[in-house]
């Protein structure tokens, strides 16, 4: 009985303290009723928090966040692709805990950086070299973005024409540091090559394409030339239009000027976008390393390669072209490896997606998505072709049309219509229906000079012009939406147009907007 009292005792012990901490957490809620929850540190972002706390708690706030972005489905402005596998997310998680840099530690994941830079050797039909063999892999590398890709291949362009211009005017390597070299390009150039002039002290030497068509003369390359012009640069896709140069006559012009003058010359084919286009576009003239003067291609992944990790591929045609002017050996990291890019450290997520995704889609695949990338560009451009004001077309269309480009339809408001809105004012108008549209001013930065120089020689760097990316995830329904979206934007802007007609006009308020092209 006595131990029985004392058990009790205990027990009863227990709940009296159990009851204690039940009535301190009632009051602790009923002293809160009144009073807001306390804030997480962590939404203010200024600064790192003091305490940690759960997952999830993190992700929701994150998540709310994120939701007040354009969704990426209705941004028609970017190239990137949006698309993505259950088993693609989960390939790019596992890739990043691998840094593909360390060669030795991976060297499996390392063969996989080599088989697709093959793969893609191939696919641009890159010649065989000679010590293949021994490499096991075409002379190339990935990267963490074409902008990376561009400049590598820029570089090796300065440092191969170094060489060669040393040799040629018997000088040494100090006396040539000291010539500026130059490089020729469109002025629809992307952001990698502004960094690859400004970083790297590379004159500019920009020819004007025509409104019509986006694509530079290769006769103005000709008169451009010269003894200090380390290469010529082809844009397969530019960003406004979605055109393509003219590489296979840029190749013949550079034969020309290289064989009576005694220079060397080479091209880069800047295929940021059109990479993995072009080779599914039946009829296009020959682009790619079946010129004789393409000394190397560069390209993304993530736009129509269909990767969703920011990833980039070049291929140079000879492997001298790499070692010699790009590669630095590394040895400390338990092994002798090679590094090709301006990094060094980089997951190894964009070679595990890209690779999916070859062997997802196969070629086959890649034709599919090409025809119906096209197809959707077609019933877009289509769509603003019956748009009509007043019995005039509303759109003048400025893209190359059905094939042979990228799927990309650019068109501007029609200047007979004499608007008071723009192409500005418009992308604006369409973005409060959820979708985004890329405007822009007929005009670029220059990088050196930061004047405003008009994108083409035949057309005002004030008039504006807009874009629309077709990409794999856009559909028949969404094609409609945009359209319909489209025609209730410039309704409500004519509207508002006849109603303000007193009023300053939208060019006059809208005059300091900073929208002139910046290579993006």
């Amino acid at each position: 009985m006595q131990n029985i009292n004392w058990e009790n005792a205990a027990m009863t012990s227990e709940i009296d303290k159990l009851k204690e901490e039940i009535n301190k957490l009632k009051s602790a809620i009923n002293n809160s009723e009144d009073e807001p929850l306390e804030e997480k540190e962590f939404e203010h972002p200024n600064v790192i928090p003091a305490s940690g706390a759960e997952a999830k708690e993190v992700e929701t706030f994150i998540n709310d966040e994120i939701i007040l972005d354009v969704a990426p489905e209705l941004n028609t402005s970017s190239y990137v692709n949006i698309n993505l596998d259950v088993e693609e997310k989960a390939l790019a998680v596992k890739g990043l805990q691998v840094n593909i840099a360390d060669q030795t530690v991976y060297p499996q994941s390392f063969k996989m950086h080599d088989k697709l830079v093959n793969m893609i050797a191939n696919l641009w039909n890159c010649p065989k070299p000679d010590d293949f063999d021994d490499y096991g892999c075409y002379p190339g590398a990935c990267t963490v973005g074409s902008t990376e890709a561009c400049l590598l291949a820029g570089l090796a362009l300065k440092f191969r024409w170094r060489n060669w211009y040393a040799k040629k005017n018997n000088l040494s390597m100090n006396e040539v540091l000291g010539e500026r070299p130059n490089i020729i390009i469109s002025t629809c150039f992307q952001a990698a090559w502004e960094k690859l002039i400004k970083y790297m002290d590379i004159e500019a030497k920009f020819i004007q394409p025509t409104a019509k068509d986006f694509k530079i003369d290769p006769k103005q390359a000709l008169k451009l030339i010269d003894d200090h012009t380390i290469g010529v640069i082809a844009i397969m896709g530019n960003h406004y239009g979605g055109q393509y140069d003219p590489v296979w006559e840029l190749n013949k012009i550079v034969e020309e000027v290289n064989k009576n003058n005694n220079l060397q010359v080479g091209i880069h084919v800047d295929a940021a976008s059109g990479g993995f286009i072009a080779p599914f576009q039946k009829g296009l003239p020959d682009w790619d390393f079946r010129l004789k003067n393409v000394l190397s291609i560069s390209a993304s992944g993530h736009k129509f390669g269909e990767s969703c990790i920011g990833t980039g591929w070049v291929v140079w045609r000879q492997r001298k072209d790499l070692s010699e002017h790009v590669a630095i050996s590394v040895s400390y990291l338990g092994g002798q490896a090679e590094s090709y890019t301006l990094n060094f450290s980089r997951p190894a997520s964009g070679i595990y997606v890209q690779y999916y995704k070859f062997l997802r889609f196969g070629m086959a695949g890649y034709q599919k998505s090409c025809d119906h990338m096209m197809r959707h560009a077609h019933m877009i451009r289509s769509g603003l072709k019956k748009m009509q004001y007043k019995g005039k077309p509303r759109f003048t269309i400025l893209d190359d049309g059905d094939k042979h480009c990228l799927p990309v339809v650019t068109a501007m408001l029609n200047p007979d219509c004499n608007f008071d809105y723009d192409d500005i004012d418009l992308q604006h108008a369409i973005s409060q229906q959820h979708w985004y549209v890329s405007g822009y001013r007929m005009g670029f930065e220059d990088p050196i000079t930061k004047q405003i120089e008009p994108l083409f020689y035949d057309q005002n760097k004030k008039k504006t012009m807009f874009r629309v990316v077709v990409k794999a995830n856009i559909n028949n329904n969404m094609v409609e939406n945009l359209l319909q979206s489209i025609e209730e934007s410039v309704n409500m802007l004519d509207s508002i147009q006849f109603k303000a007609n007193s009023l300053p006009s939208f060019k006059e308020t809208h005059a300091e907007k900073n929208l002139y092209s910046k290579h993006c």
